[in-house]
């Protein structure tokens, strides 16, 4: 340890989309507050993630840092056709006139995280807030008078109040002898990112496709999702599967060129395995109430309805 001990009314572990809102929340509420990171500035982010942002989650940045809502929005697309087939064939089909509703802010939009992120770190550096980068916390003890925190840089902190946005496996929640408990879906699920330079808003098949029991992957359920810059291919695995095999650069050109056509064969950018989970905190804060959980370090949730990304900005905005 260096000795170093700084001081912070509020500080926030984490500078995902929910810890970068949670420190533009408390700064448009005049708290001052800084943002520590285990990862490097330069840090890694793969794959488009959290694609789906919410009209309520725009709407909320938007408030929090004017012009962050509609850059997003500017950066995203808007798909108007929900399909779903079933064992090849069609059984639901809906274009709508105005998909994205009407006025600045749409129904939602559609973008990578890695967009999000971005426009999320550069409204921080507008507003003042520091990010310290590779400063993970290690260690945290709270009492009725504040908290103190060791982070892998060495330094030592002290603040008023700690907010745990550290993602799924949360250092915060585990200092703070929280448990975490729910369940999982036994078979998992892969995930790819298809490119595709020529998606935009005016692209003719601009279109979310459910296929449930897809011939062209073998039985398996499918779910195609535009995205800015590509696609979003999504499928579920038999029980018996090995997804760290059906993730592998052969097997996931097959899946891409019989689900999407021999064109895409050969664009895929990334890939990933996971499972369905349901999984929550016993308590979103420690027994002295110093230090609050939001985000994945709080709730882990299925992917149905895209409430990972936006039920962790709306815990956020709350904080």
């Amino acid at each position: 340890m260096s000795g170093e001990t700084a001081e912070a009314p509020v500080l926030i572990a984490g500078a995902g989309p929910v810890g970068m809102t949670a420190a533009l929340a408390l700064n448009a509420r005049g708290v001052e507050t800084t943002v520590l990171e285990a990862e490097p500035e330069d840090r890694d982010r793969s794959g488009s993630r959290a694609i789906y942002v919410h009209g309520s989650t725009l709407r909320t940045l938007e408030r929090l840092h004017p012009g962050l809502g509609t850059d997003l929005v500017d950066e995203g697309l808007i798909w108007p056709t929900r399909r779903t087939l079933y064992r090849g064939k069609e059984v639901f089909n809906r274009t709508y006139d105005s998909p994205g509703g009407r006025g600045d802010i749409p129904h939602f939009t559609s973008v990578p995280q890695v967009v999000t992120e971005q426009y999320m770190l550069e409204a921080l550096d507008e507003a003042g807030i520091e990010v310290h980068w590779e400063s993970a916390v290690e260690t945290v003890d709270s009492s009725t008078e504040g908290v103190r925190l060791e982070t892998a840089d060495g330094r030592e902190w002290t603040c008023e109040y700690l907010v745990g946005a550290d993602g799924g496996g949360s250092t915060v929640r585990s200092e703070i002898g929280v448990d975490f408990e729910g369940d999982q879906s036994a078979n998992y699920f892969i995930i790819a990112d298809v490119e595709d330079e020529e998606i935009d808003d005016e692209h003719p098949g601009l279109e979310r496709m459910f296929h449930y029991d897809a011939p062209e992957a073998d039985g398996r359920n499918v779910l195609l999702v535009p995205f800015t810059g590509g696609w979003r291919l999504d499928i579920q695995c038999y029980e018996d599967d090995d997804p760290e095999e059906l993730i592998g650069d052969e097997r996931m050109r097959e899946f891409v060129r019989d689900v999407m056509g021999e064109r895409y064969e050969d664009n895929v950018t990334w890939a990933s395995s996971y499972r369905f989970l349901q999984v929550k905190a016993d308590s979103f804060v420690d027994e002295h109430r110093r230090v609050l959980l939001a985000g994945e370090a709080a709730h882990l949730l299925a992917p149905f309805g895209a409430r990972g990304m936006n039920s962790g900005i709306a815990d956020a905005d709350e904080a």
